[in-house]
C-alpha cells in the first residue's frame, strides 16, 4: 500500500520545498468526500504503479486508505518527470468515469507499405462502476494497413460499460508517411 502525507499548507514555496524533498504533489476527491490535499515520494509512487495489477489501488493519507484511481496527470515539459497526480476514488456501486487505457497487439500491415503506427487515444473514458470496470482495452492491429483505423464503435464494451465519445472516433492507425 502507498503511504502519503496530508499538505497542510498549499503555498508556492511549501510545494517547492517537498518537490525538492523528492515528493509528488496529489489531489484526492471523490464523490461526496472533501478534497484532500496530500503529497507521496516520487519513487515510492512510480514503483507501487508499475507493480499494480488493477486500474484501482490503494493509498493510505492521514490514517485513512482508500482505493483510488489515476484520473489526470502533468509532467514538466522539459525533464518529463512527474510534477502533479489526480486521484480520484473509486466508491463501488457509484457510477462515474474512469479513463481505460488502450493495448494494440501484432504489427500492422501498413508498416511494410511505409505508413506510421499512431495511437489516437491512449485512454478511453467510459461511464461504469467498480465492479464493472475493465482493466484496459486491448485491440488486434495486424489488418491494419495504410489509412485504416479501429474506432470507438469497434471496441467490445463489456455489460454495464458505456462510453460517450462518438462512435466515429479513432483510437488507433495508420496514416500514410510523407
Amino acid at each position: 500500500m502507498l503511504e502519503g502525507i496530508v499538505r497542510d499548507s498549499m503555498t508556492k514555496q511549501e510545494t517547492k520545498s517537498l518537490r525538492r524533498d523528492g515528493y509528488l504533489i496529489a489531489n484526492i476527491y471523490g464523490k461526496g468526500l472533501e478534497n484532500i490535499n496530500a503529497a507521496f515520494k516520487m519513487n515510492e509512487f512510480i514503483k507501487t504503479l508499475k507493480a499494480k495489477e488493477t486500474l484501482s489501488f490503494d493509498v493510505s493519507v492521514g490514517g485513512n486508505t482508500f482505493k483510488v484511481v489515476v484520473q489526470e496527470y502533468q509532467k514538466c515539459p522539459i525533464t518529463s518527470d512527474l510534477v502533479h497526480v489526480d486521484l480520484m476514488v473509486a466508491q463501488p456501486g457509484v457510477r462515474t468515469t474512469y479513463k481505460v487505457p488502450v493495448k494494440a497487439e501484432g504489427t500492422p500491415i501498413g508498416l511494410k507499405n511505409k505508413g506510421l503506427f499512431i495511437f489516437h487515444k491512449k485512454r478511453v473514458p467510459v461511464k461504469t462502476t467498480l465492479e464493472n470496470l475493465p482493466e484496459s482495452f486491448t485491440l488486434n492491429i495486424d489488418n491494419l494497413d495504410t489509412g485504416d483505423n479501429i474506432l470507438i464503435r469497434d471496441l467490445d464494451l463489456p455489460e454495464g460499460v458505456e462510453c460517450f465519445l462518438d462512435p466515429r472516433v479513432p483510437i488507433v492507425g495508420v496514416i500514410k508517411a510523407k
